[in-house]
């Protein structure tokens, strides 16, 4: 065999192992060390193809369609810091629990640790933050090494896919030449099935589990990110009739069946500030599926109330327990614990939970009618939203206006957000990939800094279709600051974490060919968000106060706790 032939088998094993595995989705930045695969994946039918040329954005972009498939994703760059930018991307999908393939192409190992461009060492590169991570052997006219790669994609792919799913690195050197014969025939993969069993639990578990959801009135269920799928809860919560606390991104504040309304808690961040509701409110037994929410108040009163009963529902070995108060770390799927019972009366504690809600969604609807801050305006945006969409919020302030202005609703919106580390960076790209992979309108809320650290991920909106309405709220810095102590250090603090800009991005608009408004009113917006949408991007910039965000968001907390004290307050 010629060096183009054997290189040619080892492409070709190579993309169809990936094809047979059923993976669907290729994001590729352009570099010449991954040509062969590049042009593998190309010719190859049957893959969604996307391209971007940024690779610490295309890591993100990768990562979006990641999280909303549910399903792995390659990844694929050139060698050198190509791979080292998709570091970030690659940290997320690890803590929130994405399925990544990150493909890297390498030198060969003559070309290593010798001066040669562009070649970094890339073994194990991304250290402790993938589950797996491989180097290939050179492609040569070798059998075995054929044999031995397609069996390591497959345990590649097995072990992102293993819960808890996250990225794996696969690191493939090339010696040059790096032309494939495009009209060489594909292989007939030998490895026909990759079986991944379910975490099932015990039988005696179970029995005991089922006891204490029936005999126990003052119970919480608590769900948050990280559930693989929501399908049979609401059927398992009717009968269990517990207050159920719903983090946003649970995606259970959306599609809520009637029925369910009262036992859907939305709007327990708010509640949790007041005192005297917290006496009412403490749990005997605790039950939480997924991620703990984003709702800080809710952390500190779990922390003071400690129950006799903590349980802990996660696929991982990893205790969840930022505040170490669990008392039952169970290893399972989700929904195998969500086991309809015989239907029990509705409690007191119940009803105290849903009233509480009830007195601070009323208090919402007013802000959101009177008020002119970002939270009232993100109010109208959610409200706005119509059915079948998808939602991608921001970090720091974004997801907590989603979290206490996003009412529950039988609308069927998803909302998405990077919570695995709580960055803001990457949050346009994954956003995009999130409405790449689901191809339903999508939703983009943030904040001036975040977008200006992702700007470049609206590159990928000239290579394929795109539909994004991406909402910036612009207060000229970062607002998350203004809540937090060193706001008190009036010397320093605006220099060192207000960090204003003065940037305003009609010229990033102009330049993507994007529908652009710039808002400066409540009545302009909410006549802007429900105009029709004429392009691929569109970028609606609202130009907001950070002082007058922290003041009234205060005003609203003092309000719901003050009426809340006259029910409760001993």
């Amino acid at each position: 065999m010629t060096n183009i032939e054997y290189l040619t088998s080892y492409v070709n094993q190579f993309v169809e192992t990936i094809k047979q595995a059923d993976v669907k989705h290729i994001v590729m930045c352009p570099g010449s060390r991954s040509t062969p695969l590049a042009y593998g994946f190309a010719k190859s039918k049957g893959f969604e193809f996307y391209r971007q040329t940024d690779e610490r954005s295309a890591g993100y972009f990768a990562l979006g369609i990641a999280k909303a498939t549910k399903e792995p994703v390659v990844l694929l760059c050139t060698s050198g810091t190509a791979a080292a930018n998709f570091f970030p991307a690659i940290v997320e999908a690890f803590y929130a629990r994405v399925p990544l393939i990150v493909v890297t192409a390498d030198r060969p190992h003559e070309l290593r640790e010798v001066g040669a461009p562009q070649a970094i060492d890339q073994i194990h590169l991304f250290g402790k933050h993938v589950k797996w991570s491989v180097d290939f052997p050179l492609p040569e006219e070798n059998t075995a090494s054929l044999k031995f790669m397609e069996r390591h994609i497959h345990r590649a792919l097995s072990t992102s896919k293993t819960l808890p799913m996250g990225p794996v690195h696969i690191n493939v050197p090339f010696r040059e030449p790096l032309l494939v014969n495009m009209d060489q025939s594909l292989p007939v993969p030998e490895v026909q099935v990759s079986e991944i069993g379910k975490l099932v639990p015990s039988r005696n578990f179970t029995e005991w589990y089922v006891d204490v959801l029936m005999r126990e009135e003052k119970g919480l269920l608590i769900v948050g990110d990280s559930i693989h799928s929501t399908e049979g809860f609401w059927d398992f919560a009717r009968t269990v009739k517990w207050p159920v606390l719903v983090d946003p991104l649970s995606n259970l504040r959306t599609s809520v069946p009637e029925d369910c309304m009262d036992l859907c808690i939305d709007q327990y961040d708010a509640i949790l500030k007041n005192d005297a509701f917290k006496q009412v409110a403490m749990p005997n037994v605790l039950i939480r599926f997924g991620a703990q929410p984003v709702s800080k108040p809710l952390t500190l009163f779990l922390k003071a109330c400690k129950p006799d009963v903590y349980i802990v529902v996660d696929e991982s070995p990893v205790f969840r327990d930022s505040i170490h108060i669990v008392t039952h770390h169970v290893q399972v799927e989700a929904t195998y614990l969500w086991i309809p019972l015989e239907e029990k009366q509705v409690s007191s504690y119940l009803n105290n939970w849903s009233k509480a809600n009830d007195i601070a969604t009323n208090h919402i609807q007013t802000y959101i009618e009177n008020e002119e801050d970002e939270g009232a305006l993100a109010g109208i945006l959610f409200e706005a939203l119509p059915d079948g969409v998808d939602l991608f919020a921001s970090s720091s302030m974004p997801i907590r206006d989603v979290d206490t202005f996003f009412n529950k609703t039988t609308k069927d919106v998803q909302i998405y957000a990077n919570r695995g580390t709580n960055g803001i960076d990457g949050v346009v790209s994954t956003a995009l990939g999130v409405q790449a992979a689901t191809k339903r309108p999508g939703y983009l809320l943030i904040g001036d800094l975040a977008f200006l650290h992702d700007v470049n991920g609206l590159i990928v909106s000239r290579f394929h279709e795109t539909n994004c309405t991406i909402v910036i709220m612009n207060n000229d810095g970062g607002g998350i600051f203004s809540y937090l102590p060193q706001s008190t250090e009036t010397n320093y603090f605006e220099h060192l974490f207000g960090t204003p800009t003065g940037l305003e991005f009609s010229h990033i608009a102009t330049m993507y060919d994007a529908q652009y408004d710039a808002v400066h009113s409540k009545d302009a917006f909410e006549q802007v968000i429900v105009q029709p949408k004429t392009k691929d991007i569109r970028i609606i910039e609202v130009f907001t106060n950070r002082q007058l965000n922290t003041e009234t968001h205060r005003k609203l907390w003092a309000g719901i706790s003050e009426e809340l004290d006259t029910i409760w307050k001993v």
